[in-house]
């Protein structure tokens, strides 16, 4: 029987560990339990880690956004698909520092915002739901959610 686990806590951990970008965050997922245990150098644990912890065939790292291709990748597919008359501007937004608060603030401009994060939350859910898939993992939706993997 597979591992499960619940899709709103593996995209926290997932967040938890992109916002991370001295590689200082992880997230482990247990493969018997499906227990997230979070792990950080900049943070006290409140409880203590398994001591297995670093046994990848027992616990499996959740991924960053980058490692699942989140990033300017995923908005500059977007500006192709939304808004191609701007695919130079937002190249050229992604090219200096503060990108984002930028590119948001270009589309809180144009009215595209709100179809902006329908389209990251669409493409998050995705890649973690094949990501699981990869790996051996369920995924299951809570009362929030319409939909599991």
């Amino acid at each position: 029987m597979p591992t499960t686990v619940d899709y709103m806590e593996l995209e926290l951990a997932m967040h938890f560990v992109s916002d991370d970008s001295m590689s200082e965050h992880e997230a482990r997922i247990s493969r018997a339990s499906g227990e997230i245990f979070w792990l950080s150098e900049l943070i006290n644990e409140e409880e203590p880690l398994p001591d297995d912890i670093d046994d990848d065939e027992r616990y499996v790292s959740v991924p960053s956004q980058r490692d699942l291709d989140l990033g300017k990748r995923l908005v500059l597919k977007f500006i192709e698909s939304e808004l191609p008359e701007h695919q130079d501007e937002v190249r050229q937004i992604f090219s200096r520092r503060g990108a984002y608060a930028r590119f948001k603030g270009l589309l809180e401009q144009l009215g595209k915002l709100d179809d902006w994060y329908d389209y990251e939350r669409a493409a998050v859910r995705a890649a973690l739901c094949d990501w699981a898939r990869e790996v051996g993992i369920e995924v299951e939706a809570n009362e929030r959610r319409e939909t599991d993997c």
